[in-house]
């Protein structure tokens, strides 16, 4: 199977960006790691290599938890994650779908 060798681009993912890529582009956006602009569209998998351990060490002081976030990134985490649900939903995606359906 071919795959392809760069990112769609979060706003062109499945379900709306509900994938592990589009969540942690949301979470690079809440903790202002990457402009809320930038859909990583065209990144090669090393570049989100990287992305990821930058949105790993940015979530490390708070344990992972969004309850532990300070008020000003949980309200951002809330309303990014709140509008991908949004959108995501109106793309037909429910979060009782398995990663195969």
């Amino acid at each position: 199977m071919n795959r392809p060798t760069a990112y769609v681009g979060i706003h062109a993912d499945i379900h709306g960006g509900m994938t592990d890529i589009g969540r942690m582009i949301r979470d690079a956006w809440v903790f202002g790691i990457l402009p809320e602009t930038e859909t990583c569209e065209g990144w090669d998998l090393p570049k989100f290599d990287t992305l990821y351990g930058q949105v790993h060490e940015a979530w490390e002081p708070y344990g992972h938890l969004v309850s532990q976030l300070p008020a000003d990134i949980r309200a951002r985490h809330e309303r990014i994650y709140n509008e991908a649900i949004k959108r995501a939903r109106e793309l037909g995606w429910s979060p009782e779908l398995d990663d195969d359906d």
